[in-house]
């Protein structure tokens, strides 16, 4: 034996007639280690040598080297031929080690040493320690161990997109089959290993000994045992009997196969219910369904849930794709709901349907063209009797809609249509809309030249549009037994157009003018005339008559803008400078009373007050215009304040930031010169500030410049004239105020949310495509009742803080004043990190006007690296609850969870 140290090796190995195994040493200095490449060949029985012949005379004394036969000159080549052995490879193999090589010529056997690395087409095995045997074509590859027996180093072996390591690695070449001990790999989300692997081909492989785990500890916390498997790469593992242990400890239940997909993306399969308690319907298996994919384009999911009392509900979830074409789903729901066993006095059954559409279509399809649908409508009882949902047992308004759209492309036409649906599940009216319909002509220059040359004339600035829309609405009741006469009873159509004017001017100095002209006008269906009644005291109806009415409105103006800024800069300060923004709005405007006989002016109390009662307002679509006629102005002021700010921690331009302090404050009003009164309107103020990116401030209030009378009405006297000034009366207004504060990262990083494969839909097993969800609801009530796989561990603590405030004046009813109204509220998210592994959180909603709490729920998360659980209870409000979830985090074992739900009504 003789071992070799520190030399490139190249090594021909030729099985001669006589000697099996030649060998050719060509060697040089090299620090990297061992390099060799390995080439077999057989050699022929012998060679043709070359002969010397005696050469002809060539009548060119400059003749070449060709033998010249018969005065034709040919080319001889002397030639030989190999014969391939049966066990010679058909491609090179490659070796690199960093330590030594050992060549046992007789046992025609190669060892490398130190961290090797043997490279055969796609295959890369790597050890510290290989074994390549010439006659068999077998490599074997070894671990190693320290002084105490433990592995420091395993043989990994990879073969196109399979890998894994072993303690011991058998591979032939030739036959490419492989046995492997203690071998560890990874099958899409599954980590495996097997005491023995046997590798049959490229993607089969047998394993005895089986654990397979989604935990990436080399010893899990939990896997499933079985003593034999059998793996296709990409596509499926089938093991023999299974069964669950947990750290270790065997789990008594057992199933006589398991099946475990590992192809990427959809695939068929059953899913898995989970048990609930309902103190309305009894012990309940929910979720219980198939998951089935037809094609690329089409899957199909049915999902049933089944209680102790009798009941039942179903959904079938159809769902349907092409991908840059449109996306879609639909989701129809059928419940047949019992309340207790027949003989109790409590006893009820009730049939429900809901039907649930979306449809989707991807911008890029067809330019121009859109069409999208979004249908929720079915019994007006059925959120109602959904179980374990109080939040949707509550929710009484449902809307859909279905929509078309069409733009030309260069020419300045759109068309919308669209269907409408709403309904309210209390009082169970329902209102459709079908058709709405709307076109719109941008604004075009009928007046333009095709050719422009030169400066266009003011005329060629003329620029008129269009803006039209047709409705119908059908209403409803549920319960009624409704006839197509009844519902021709109340259908109501109205349509509006609106034609508008306008000219481009050239600026005015600093000032842009633009004068407009806009004609509209509205067509409804029914009109009511009404009368003061002075036998009764109060006001009666003369007509309610149904027919085809117009109102018409025209209205002409002339704007004026610009913007003036302003720049303070400051010296030796951080703060360098403040920019103040003003944008100041100004409008003449003109619209006559083309309405005044559509207005009834009566007495509408005892006092003898007048009011103006308009004759359209039982028109559910459109109105009609307000009474008046209207001369006056239009002004406001827009504002924004900015300043830079240096900061310390930076130096040169990435020193200096820009920081706004008020996005937008500033007011708008009018003055009607025409009015006989009241000539000067409301003011209406605004705020908006995101201030130092921290806290995000918005503001709106109507500031009213009258003074009122005893019944709170106003009179035409402004509020600062008298004894004391006063800018005018707040009547109503609002304020909301949002902030988030939160700790660094731990690992420095921003929060990535929940991790890969949390939170998924549990209607869509691939979990990648959002357009794959055939029901929102049930997506956002997964994700309440699964909070903790939406909790960032990597956020030791955060806060979120939200408060609204809301007031308004309101009419009484009997005319008699007027009522001021406050509404304000406060809601919060918390999350704290008792430690790396426990979560503490609480969202809550306190209403000022109850003094109460009207939600709260709290969660505590534990991260159990490879699962994880929450317990969550909402101890107050009509409906509490307490939930406690143990899973695992990956997508694929989702539905392997223990969850424990209890619903505590107080109705």
């Amino acid at each position: 034996m003789n071992r070799l140290h520190k030399f490139n090796l190249k090594i021909f190995c030729f099985p001669l007639v006589s000697l099996a195994f030649c060998l050719i040493i060509t060697g040089s200095a090299s620090a990297k280690g061992f390099q060799t490449t390995v080439i077999t060949s057989p050699l022929t029985k012998d060679t043709v040598p070359l002969k010397n012949l005696p050469r002809p005379i060539s009548a060119d004394s400059a003749a070449s080297d060709s033998i010249i036969i018969d005065s034709v000159p040919r080319i001889r080549t002397d030639t030989f031929s190999l014969k391939m052995s049966k066990d010679t490879l058909d491609a090179p193999i490659n070796y690199e080690a960093t330590d030594s090589a050992v060549l046992l010529v007789k046992q025609k056997i190669f060892i490398l040493y130190g961290q090797t690395k043997t490279t055969y087409k796609d295959v890369v095995l790597t050890a510290p320690r290989v074994e390549m045997n010439q006659a068999t074509n077998i490599v074997t590859a070894f671990n190693a161990k320290d002084s105490l027996g433990r592995v420091v180093a395993r043989a990994h072996f990879q073969q196109g997109e399979e890998n894994f390591q072993s303690d011991t690695i058998q591979f032939n070449f030739k036959t490419q089959k492989g046995l492997t001990k203690n071998t560890f790999t990874r099958q899409d989300e599954f980590f495996v290993n097997a005491a023995l692997f046997k590798k049959v081909n490229a993607t089969t492989t047998f394993a005895r000994r089986v654990i397979m785990t989604t935990c990436d500890f080399d010893e899990p916390h939990f896997g499933f045992v079985s003593s034999k498997g059998k793996f296709i790469a990409n596509k499926i593992a089938v093991t023999g009997p299974i069964h669950p242990e947990f750290e270790g400890v065997p789990v008594p239940i057992y199933l006589p196969f398991g099946i475990f997909p590992l192809n990427r993306g959809r695939h068929s399969g059953i899913l898995p219910p989970q048990f609930t308690v309902n103190e309305q319907f009894g012990l309940g298996l929910e979720g219980l369904g198939y998951y089935h994919v037809i094609n690329d384009y089409l899957d199909v999911t049915l999902r049933g849930n089944l209680y102790s009392y009798g009941g039942w509900s179903a959904n079938l979830i159809p769902t349907y794709r092409k991908r840059y074409r449109y996306s879609g789903g639909f989701n129809i729901s059928l419940q047949r709901t019992k309340f207790n066993f027949k003989g109790d006095p409590d006893f009820s059954l009730v049939k429900t349907f809901f039907i649930n559409w979306n449809h989707y279509v991807d911008q890029k399809a067809k330019p121009g063209t859109n069409f999208s649908a979004s249908v929720n409508a079915g019994s007006t009882k059925y959120n109602q009797f959904v179980a374990n949902n109080p939040l949707r047992n509550v929710q009484n308004q449902l809307t859909s809609s279905i929509s078309y759209s069409k733009t030309w492309v260069g020419k300045p036409y759109n068309l919308t249509m669209s269907a409408n649906h709403n309904q309210n599940n209390a009082t169970g009216l329902v209102n459709i809309n079908l058709p709405d319909a709307g076109f719109t002509i941008a604004t075009i220059y009928p007046l333009q030249r095709k050719e422009m040359i030169g400066s266009p004339k003011w005329y060629e600035k003329l620029g008129i549009g269009y803006q039209g829309n047709f409705r119908n609405q059908i209403s409803f009741y549920d319960t009624a037994k409704n006839s197509f006469k009844s519902l021709l009873d109340t259908l109501q159509w109205g349509a509006q157009h609106r034609i508008p004017l306008l000219i481009a001017l050239p600026p005015l100095g600093k000032f842009i003018v633009s004068p407009f002209v806009s004609y509209e006008e509205t067509w409804l269906t029914n009109r009511i005339r009404r009368n003061w009644n002075n036998l009764t005291q109060k006001v009666d109806t003369l007509s309610n008559s149904k027919g085809f009415y117009t109102d018409r409105q025209v209205s002409f103006g002339l704007s004026f803008n610009t913007t003036v800024y302003g720049t303070f800069n400051f010296k030796s300060s951080r703060l360098i400078a403040l920019r103040h923004v003003i944008r100041p709005q100004f409008s003449l405007n003109y619209r006559p009373n083309l309405s005044k006989n559509n207005f009834d002016v009566i007495q509408t109390s005892p006092s003898g007050r007048m009011d103006v009662l308009s004759q359209f307002e039982n028109n559910m679509i459109y109105r009609g215009y307000s009474y008046g006629k209207y001369g006056g102005i239009s002004f406001g002021l827009d504002n924004n304040l900015e300043m830079k700010w240096r900061s310390r921690k930076d130096t040169g331009d990435a020193a200096v930031r820009k920081i706004r302090i008020i996005d937008g404050f500033g007011f708008n009003s009018e003055y009607n010169f025409l009015s006989d009164s009241l000539k000067l309107q409301p003011f209406s103020l605004y705020l908006r500030s995101n201030l130092l990116d921290k806290i995000n401030i918005s503001a709106q209030a109507l500031l009213d410049p009258y003074q009122v009378d005893s019944f709170g009405r106003n009179i035409d006297r402004f509020v600062w004239q008298g004894n004391r000034f006063s800018p005018g009366r707040i009547t109503s207004g609002s304020i909301s105020m949002s902030t988030r504060f939160q700790s660094k990262p731990r690992d420095g990083t921003l929060g990535a949310g929940p991790r890969p494969g949390e939170g998924l839909n549990p209607l869509n097993p691939q979990g990648r495509d959002p357009n794959y969800i055939g029901d929102q609801q049930r997506l956002q009530d997964y994700m309440r009742r699964n909070p903790a796989e939406f909790v960032d561990f990597n956020i030791p603590w955060s806060l979120d803080l939200s408060y609204s405030l809301n007031f308004f004046r309101r009419l009484k009813p009997d005319f008699s004043g007027f009522t001021t109204e406050v509404n304000s509220s406060v809601s919060f998210n918390n999350s704290f990190s008792l430690t790396p592994k426990w979560n503490f959180s609480t969202t809550g909603y306190f209403d000022f006007n109850a003094l109460q709490l009207t939600q709260f729920t709290m969660t505590i998360s534990r991260d159990m690296h490879c699962w994880q659980m929450s317990i969550s209870v909402v101890p107050i409000n009509q409906t509490r609850y307490f939930n406690i979830t143990i899973n695992p985090k990956s997508s694929v074992l989702q539905n392997l969870r223990v969850n424990r739900t209890r619903y505590f009504y107080n109705f």
